[in-house]
């Protein structure tokens, strides 16, 4: 009898064992079986097809997470692109921007996937849910120690930008003013809507040329310095996991440690931070109509404030923090997705493949990286997580870039901070683009 007790104990402690071991095995996309998925995508893939998909956001969700994260699946195991390209988060993007470019995704579908993003918002709903989350979930002190110090590292990130421009500019053949206002400043300048397009028309009212003209001179160079900060991004994260002592692992400076609490989703806390995120950024817009700064800075500067007074009660900041865990893990492929089809002209990035224009786009992206970096660490922060927010964050396309950079680096957790450098950055580009214009 107690030889066969000792027999059924040994059972019960070797199943679970067994069970994580036969876990490991089993092959998942989105923490669904293999099998499951490719049935999830066969689906996806006869409706876009069949053009049975449903209209607005039900069918353009549907195809954007579900090939979304068939793209990362691929992306995150395939060599070289994992360990250095971005792996997932590039093969998202680029991926889906083929499908378009080669006319393998519908026409119906890219048109609707598209509305969804820009008209529709997702990509607002996305970064809401991000920067409310993660800056109430801050220390506060040591969001006023970071906040104080932060504009060293833009500035930083300018200078090298610049300056590395400017000399590899004078190497290749470019004038002065063709490295610095044509391609360093447009860059550094908060993607398209609020840095290539207002940068257009001042250089159309100086220089002479129609905005549009400016406008086909400056897409190529965000987009392609947006591969290069995405690329970069990826090589720093394994940069921080060499030399740990360059690397906060998603902090941007030592002082001030968060306690290690154990988290468990509450559903009805998770809708107050819905309800918080959509709000905030509500307030944004209804204070960005009478001030001229841009809706996501008055949202991060609203966002820290409330933080820093501590005036919402733990349920609300609980549910923001929770609600932002939740979008980051379950819609960022989608997300990147949405971003190849909407956002990521390949035709622009090939047409711009010439040897001397990849050199000085390089330059200026090397450029921000490294003066952010620098100056990040003599105004002590961690030169990885500076040179990623302060400097490759004002090299991409602006918000879109923003996910795309953060993803690639694995430091999702620093939106409130990318959001700063593109946007309240992206600001004093436009200002510094209108004085150098008069001088260069």
């Amino acid at each position: 009898m107690e030889a066969a007790r000792k027999q059924e104990q040994a059972t019960i402690h070797a199943a679970p064992e067994q069970e994580q071991k036969q876990s490991k095995r089993q092959v998942s996309v989105f923490h669904i079986p293999l099998p499951i998925f490719a049935i999830v995508l066969v689906l996806t893939i006869a409706a876009m097809f069949t053009e049975t998909l449903p209209a607005g956001m039900i069918g353009s969700l549907l195809v954007m997470m579900v090939i979304g994260e068939a793209l990362g699946w691929i992306g995150d195991r395939t060599p070289i692109i994992k360990g250095y390209l971005g792996g997932g988060a590039i093969v998202a993007i680029f991926g889906s921007a083929y499908l378009v470019y080669s006319g393998i995704l519908p026409e119906p579908v890219t048109t609707q996937v598209d509305a969804f993003m820009t008209t529709g918002g997702f990509l607002d709903f996305y970064i809401a849910a991000l920067i409310t989350g993660s800056i109430l979930g801050m220390n506060s002190q040591m969001l006023v120690k970071v906040g104080m110090r932060y504009f060293a590292p833009i500035f930083g990130a300018i200078l090298g930008a610049a300056a590395l421009a400017a000399l590899i500019g004078q190497l290749v053949g470019f004038s002065l003013q063709d490295a610095v206002l044509v391609i360093t400043l447009p860059i550094m300048g908060g993607g398209m809507g609020a840095g290539a397009v207002p940068m257009a028309q001042v250089y159309s009212e100086f220089l002479g040329q129609p905005a549009s003209y400016y406008i086909s001179i400056l897409v190529p160079a965000l987009a392609l310095g947006n591969v290069f900060a995405i690329v970069l991004a990826s090589m720093l994260h394994k940069l921080g996991e060499r030399v740990p002592s360059l690397s906060g692992n998603g902090k941007l400076m030592d002082g001030f440690e968060e306690p290690k609490q154990a988290t468990s989703f509450n559903l009805q806390k998770l809708g107050v931070g819905v309800m918080a995120a959509l709000l905030f950024f509500t307030v944004g817009h209804l204070l960005g109509a009478v001030l001229p700064i841009h809706p996501y800075a008055i949202m991060i500067i609203l966002v820290a404030a409330v933080k820093i007074m501590n005036l919402l009660p733990s349920a609300v900041v609980d549910g923001a923090s929770q609600w932002y865990q939740f979008v980051a893990k379950t819609f960022t492929l989608a997300l990147l997705f949405g971003i190849g089809v909407a956002y990521t002209d390949l035709e622009a990035v090939l047409a711009a493949l010439t040897l001397q224009y990849i050199l000085i786009v390089f330059g200026v992206v090397a450029g921000a990286m490294l003066g952010a970096g620098i100056i990040g660490r003599l105004v002590g922060f961690y030169p990885i997580e500076s040179s990623i927010t302060a400097g490759l964050c004002m090299a991409n396309m602006g918000g879109t870039g923003d996910v795309a950079v953060l993803s690639a680096a694995r430091r999702m957790q620093l939106m409130p901070f990318a959001q700063i450098a593109s946007r309240l950055g992206g600001a004093l580009i436009l200002l510094m683009a209108g004085l150098l214009i008069t001088i260069l």
